[in-house]
């Protein structure tokens, strides 16, 4: 079980480092003027969303693997109180967050994006709320 942790807490971990950067790439990319630069910040927006799919898949997979141990060993861990509810909301937030970048992603390739460098500046916020909740969720169990 504690390998499970570990790697889910690493893949986790992976995961972030692209929902906290890839939309400050957006930022960038909308404010950008010139054409070669904009070009370069796209590539490196498809290179980081693949490495964030990655680390989603594996943070979601070990995940799952360590609730399956704790349902088949210990149940009530995760039954007593509505601590694990709730996580399970905010992770499934999280996912939807993450398919909005690769939305966002893709109208940015076609010259499609609508959004401003504000807007996407408030958007890059959503990940570090959901990250804090889900920690103190997790470790602090307050249901």
């Amino acid at each position: 079980m504690l390998w499970l942790k570990a790697f889910h807490i690493i893949f986790v971990v992976t995961w972030f480092a692209g929902l906290f950067y890839l939309p400050r790439l957006f930022v960038y990319d909308v404010e950008a003027s010139e054409p070669e630069l904009r070009q370069r910040l796209r590539i490196m927006q498809r290179r980081l969303l693949m490495i964030t799919h990655i680390g989603g898949a594996l943070a979601l997979a070990f995940g799952i693997a360590l609730m399956a141990w704790w349902m088949h060993n210990a149940p009530e861990a995760l039954t007593t109180g509505g601590w694990f509810h709730l996580k399970l909301l905010l992770v499934i937030l999280l996912i939807a967050y993450h398919l909005m970048l690769v939305r966002l992603t893709r109208q940015l390739a076609n010259d499609s994006c609508t959004r401003s460098s504000r807007w996407l500046r408030l958007f890059n916020e959503v990940p570090a709320v959901l990250l804090i909740a889900i920690v103190i969720l997790v470790v602090v169990k307050p249901f």
